[in-house]
């Protein structure tokens, strides 16, 4: 067996030698995590394809644009109800059922939106898909951190948010090429078809196996060893990974028994609320600052006025053709899942913090500028083509910058910092927190470009990125080829020995 060094944060847990070269990435894990990430791929779509579909929605259905306004942010309020049921569901039918219950629920209102006779339809359909969301949002990341050894870690949980870009750039090319089929036929093609993936899905993720993580929880010690050997590099890899969830859970990191009795409000959630928020150690509480902070700034930096109203930003710039508007678009998403895919491979090798912060410095510049052309190309009317290149520069610039940092850490880190028995219903408190801001800039980009013009609106989520930047460099630790386990230890301080054992949460 390796050599091993106790940790001496935590003397139960069992840390491998740093000084050695890290194994690749297990390919049965990677495997699972992509399969788990395709339920991402569908909530991207919707996101990409919406932008597209909402300029034929407005025409055929007569809607103004406050309608469509909440068209689009319904499905982020709904998200937010389905992000706070995906916690205590996935503790209790488990991680695999719980991305089931997305697919099935994604499926159902991609049917409802396909067939859309009317707006109330329309809007039960995005409503169902919301639903959906929340609970995808929440599990995937978890699910993928948890099977994920701590040095690849990083590019397993960020996969996620690698295929939201992409299915975002699917929504993208497909508003293209369907905005040429008769318009009461093709937008009701670009959110139907979504449903298909949405069952294959759900009947695909049924052969994939149950995060080890949870089955420790359930006390079904011998299936979570032996997916453990599934998704560990060697045996010793697996043994170790075993001891320290076992020791996590309060569970003895030497028992051998198949199975063990726990209790029930250990297995099923039971109590969480209460740690998390009314009664929390020291170390829980910043973990939930962290965590809730950083999904926080992750959407009210402004991307989603971006994503979702790129061709309406981009004809306030000058351009006025639909099929260039779209085009137009299209780099948005080349631009997103390029730079996410990039992000995927430097988050294991540069570390969370480092590419964060460079990312939300990059993404204060570039909000600035796009701001800037915004308010020059508005004030000539659409008439200077240098203010109409430099708003789709940067634009493209903004998009690039979030998403080789703040876009998939937010993801990575909030999935990674919670201690085992809170991950599941932290996690979905973070997606609640990110569904919200995510509905408040969507449901109120429009009036806002009224009341302070197009380019007044990036300015002043240029303010915001740089609050975020001054937050995360003060609050956030570095996570990088640290197991779930040690982790925890990053968020304990000296005065808090005294209180760490009150809430079982060490």
């Amino acid at each position: 067996m390796e050599d091993q060094v106790i940790s001496s944060k935590n003397p139960d847990l069992v840390e491998k030698p740093t000084n050695e070269k890290p194994p690749g990435v297990n390919r049965y894990a990677l495997q699972c995590s992509i399969v788990a990430s395709i339920v991402s791929i569908i909530f991207g779509y919707d996101t990409g394809v919406m932008s597209g579909a909402m300029v034929f929605i407005e025409e055929d259905l007569k809607t103004n644009e406050v309608q469509i306004e909440v068209l689009t942010g319904i499905l982020n309020l709904c998200a937010l109800f389905g992000s706070l049921l995906a916690g205590r569901t996935s503790d209790i039918i488990g991680r695999r059922f719980t991305i089931v219950l997305a697919s099935i629920l994604f499926m159902l209102g991609s049917v409802l939106m396909g067939w859309g006779p009317n707006y109330p339809v329309l809007l039960t359909g995005r409503c169902t898909a919301g639903l959906g969301v929340g609970f995808a949002l929440m599990v995937a990341p978890v699910y993928s951190a948890e099977i994920a050894t701590a040095s690849h870690r990083g590019l397993l949980a960020s996969l996620p948010h690698l295929c939201i870009s992409i299915g975002i750039l699917l929504g993208y090319l497909v508003n293209y090429f369907f905005s040429k089929l008769p318009m009461h036929i093709g937008w009701r093609l670009m959110l139907g078809i979504a449903a298909i993936p949405s069952l294959v899905l759900a009947l695909g993720i049924l052969k994939m196996p149950e995060s080890p993580r949870w089955l420790v929880l359930q006390g079904r010690l011998g299936e979570a060893k032996k997916i453990l050997k599934l998704v560990s590099n060697s045996p010793e890899e697996a043994e170790l990974r075993f001891k320290d969830i076992k020791t996590a859970a309060g569970i003895d990191a030497n028992c051998e028994e198949e199975v063990v009795k726990m209790e029930k409000k250990k297995t099923h959630g039971e109590g969480v609320w209460k740690e998390l928020i009314l009664r929390p150690t020291p170390a829980v509480r910043r973990v939930l600052l962290t965590a809730l902070g950083i999904h926080f700034f992750q959407h009210a930096t402004g991307i989603e006025a971006v994503l979702l109203y790129g061709p309406k930003i981009f004809k306030r710039a000058g351009i006025t053709a639909k099929d260039k508007l779209f085009l137009v678009t299209i780099g948005v998403g080349i631009m997103k899942t390029t730079f996410i895919l990039t992000a995927t491979f430097l988050l294991d090798k540069v570390g969370r913090r480092k590419l964060l912060l460079t990312s939300v410095g990059g993404m204060v510049c570039a909000l600035t500028m796009l701001g800037f052309g915004l308010t020059m190309a508005q004030n000539s009317g659409g008439k200077l083509a240098w203010a109409l290149v430099l708003s789709i520069v940067s634009a493209y610039s903004f998009v690039a910058v979030f998403s080789i940092g703040l876009g998939p850490i937010t993801w990575v880190y909030s999935s990674e910092v919670f201690p085992l028995k809170l991950r599941a219903q932290g996690a979905s408190l973070g997606v609640a927190v990110n569904r919200v801001m995510n509905a408040t800039v969507s449901m109120s980009f429009l009036s806002l470009t009224r009341a302070i013009t197009t380019g007044g609106a990036f300015f002043m989520f240029a303010g915001v990125a740089a609050v975020a930047w001054n937050f995360f460099f003060f609050l956030m630790p570095e996570t990088k080829g640290k197991s779930l386990e040690e982790i925890e230890a990053l968020f304990q301080r000296d005065g808090d020995n005294k209180t760490k054992g009150e809430n079982g949460t060490a």
